[in-house]
């Protein structure tokens, strides 16, 4: 009996050793998630590479990833990681959101707009990205000179993030390009009100002024 308790004890003794060691390789294994935020794009990158290799549906790591090759400017490889991963799952709005970041970065207007369109339909109200697809929209509709559109993009954007500054400034100039200079100048006020010593809005305030004298 003493004999069979013993082998029990070391038994236990060695699974609890096993689970120890474990627990301490997973708080020591860098968090890919973790590294994008602190804008080590290309060590959160390597770290998503793998996680796909050890577990190839893993959306999280297919979403951390093309952040990150965003971040590192990698738009090419984020737009063909962003399909990979929608190969998997069509309707993550996390992929479909950076895919049209991809696309955009890659002058892809209409492409980049579709995917932006998508994830505003599929996406919850409170959804993260929803004011930066409108942002990048109003973007995309001043390269298209369709002024209107990107006052109206802008202006949902800014109306879910209405604390930065270079919004305000962009929903400034589309509706300055669309000859709307009182609205024009009251979107650089509040730009400058944000953030006095921005450039692009002092600017754009200053031709407005001229205008509207």
């Amino acid at each position: 009996m003493n004999k069979m308790r013993c082998i029990k004890y070391l038994q236990t003794v060695f699974l609890t050793g096993v689970f120890l060691l474990q627990s301490m390789a997973a708080q020591t294994k860098p968090d890919a998630l973790v590294l994008y935020r602190q804008g080590d794009y290309a060590q959160a990158v390597k770290i998503c590479e793998q996680e796909i290799i050890d577990m190839p549906r893993n959306l999280d790591s297919y979403s951390v990833l093309c952040w990150s090759l965003i971040g590192n400017r990698q738009y090419s490889e984020a737009e063909q990681r962003a399909q990979e991963g929608l190969k998997v799952n069509a309707y993550d709005i996390r992929l479909i959101e950076v895919l049209g970041e991809a696309k955009y970065y890659l002058g892809k207007n209409a492409a980049a707009l579709e995917q932006f369109e998508k994830y505003i339909d599929n996406a919850p109200d409170d959804a993260s990205r929803i004011g930066t697809c409108y942002y990048y929209m109003g973007e995309i509709y001043i390269r298209q000179g369709r002024y209107q559109h990107a006052d109206i993009a802008f202006t949902a954007a800014v109306k879910k993030e209405p604390l930065l500054d270079r919004w305000w400034a962009r929903l400034g100039y589309a509706r300055e390009m669309a000859h709307n200079y009182y609205e024009s100048m009251a979107a650089y006020e509040e730009s400058l009100k944000l953030n006095p010593s921005g450039v692009d809005a002092r600017r754009g305030k200053d031709r407005v002024s001229t205008r509207l004298q």
